[in-house]
């Protein structure tokens, strides 16, 4: 699958391209964190139930090899290897595909919601860690602080100084910490 792999540069401008299909990733840093949240959630998921959502494919692109799709189905499966085998080995070294703003700071609002994206496939499993009475709900926080509804509005209100959270530094640590958490339900014995 790697020689067929389509460079991210490639795939970024593909998946604009796509915009009228809905895919959930419209960037690399959504998609980033999509695969993210698929290799530290709750559950295991097949590859075609949650690559063609992300893509906006059909389940048929996976028999096709030598199209577009193909192309970015693979370099999407490179990514959450990428990111699995980071998480597994040196956990420490996990960084998001983060964008800059213009005024050169972190802007982590399309990886955090690339991430949402893909916990809403699975969104009941997640439920325990969506409760705020939950004490570790607090792993979701700095990915939650910078994700929004399907109303584009803020999923934990608006910052209450009017400045925007600087929870992303979090975000690697948050992510192996929420792999910890779910590893013992996800690959229970």
């Amino acid at each position: 699958m790697a020689s067929a792999a389509m460079p991210l540069a490639e795939l970024e401008r593909w998946l604009q391209a796509r915009i009228n299909r809905h895919p959930a990733a419209t960037s690399i840093p959504m998609l980033d964190g999509y695969a993210a949240a698929i290799v530290a959630g709750p559950v295991s998921m097949s590859p075609i139930d949650w690559i063609c959502p992300l893509l906006a494919i059909d389940a048929d692109a996976f028999n096709h090899g030598g199209t577009p799709e193909f192309a970015a189905i693979s370099a999407v499966a490179l990514r959450h290897n990428d990111i699995s085998n980071t998480l597994s080995t040196a956990p420490d070294r996990f960084e998001p595909m983060h964008r800059r703003k213009l005024n050169g700071d972190i802007d982590p609002r399309p990886w955090c919601q690339g991430f949402y994206a893909a916990m809403q496939l699975r969104l009941s499993a997640w439920a325990l860690l969506l409760d705020a009475g939950n004490v570790s709900h607090g792993l979701l926080l700095p990915i939650l602080l910078h994700s929004r509804d399907d109303q584009n509005r803020p999923l934990l209100g608006a910052p209450q100084s009017g400045r925007e959270p600087i929870a992303h530094a979090d975000i690697p640590a948050a992510v192996e910490a929420l792999r910890q958490y779910w590893m013992p339900i996800r690959y229970a014995r």
